[in-house]
């Protein structure tokens, strides 16, 4: 890729895009492209804190591991977002791991040299509260989700998310693996395989990976309808996905 594209790309992170026209280009022409193959960690979590990156290929899987070694996907982070901004800031330890999910290049900027920006210029601040409000709704978003939908209705609005259309017939293409869909959904790769099923009943038909939605505005519909009236309807076969 050429680097007036990475450029380009790094551009649309909340923190470089909010940002004035010079301070993004200073921070960009001090920053490192990294790569990572599939599988290679970026960081562990509880590492010390000393950089934060943006995607410029790829996918980034961030994750949790418990004390009995499971493994929670707080978010997989594609092409154009930034990761790990807060704890660079607070110069703190990293709260999750994260792992190239797939190939990937990664822009580096490292925490020192923001913090020292911002000593020359306060506006960087601006900046920064931006990220950090964008990753907070994204989280309280997040929380909602687990708290007062099916796992089918999370499916449902995972899809719903990547429709191009407000109404009509749209078949959209999964943007990563389904192991990696069911983590960041909460749910077993089981659990999702019953969900889609279940999506059937309202329209959303999968293979490999696309999903061919036959009405949008009923899938939003579905989405929206109370937790406990979705669950009640009839079940597949194949089973349902609580």
């Amino acid at each position: 890729m050429e680097p007036i594209e990475d450029w380009r790309i790094a551009r649309e992170a909340v923190l470089l895009a909010s940002m004035p026209e010079d301070l993004a280009e200073r921070i960009l022409a001090q920053s490192e492209i990294r790569p990572f193959a599939r599988g290679n960690a970026i960081f562990h979590q509880g590492d010390s804190a000393k950089c934060l990156y943006v995607v410029l290929e790829g996918q980034i899987k961030l994750f949790r591991l418990s004390q009995n070694g499971s493994e929670a996907v707080v978010e997989v982070i594609t092409k154009g977002r930034g990761f790990a901004e807060a704890p660079a800031f607070q110069e703190s330890e990293y709260p999750v791991s994260a792992m190239a999910a797939t190939d990937s290049r990664v822009l580096q900027i490292r925490a020192s040299l923001l913090l020292s920006m911002m000593r020359e210029r306060p506006e960087l601040c601006t900046a920064i509260l931006a990220t950090t409000f964008k990753h907070l709704h994204a989280l309280t978003a997040q929380i909602e989700q687990l708290k007062v939908q099916t796992g089918t209705q999370r499916v449902a609005a995972f899809l719903l998310n990547l429709c191009s259309v407000d109404r009509g017939a749209c078949t959209v293409t999964l943007p990563y693996d389904k192991v990696l869909i069911a983590g960041r959904l909460g749910l077993t790769p089981e659990s999702l395989s019953r969900a889609f099923a279940r999506l059937r009943e309202v329209g959303v038909a999968i293979k490999d990976s696309q999903a061919a939605i036959s009405e949008v505005r009923q899938l939003r519909a579905y989405i929206e309808e109370d937790g406990a009236t979705a669950s009640q309807r009839p079940q597949q076969r194949s089973g349902t996905a609580t």
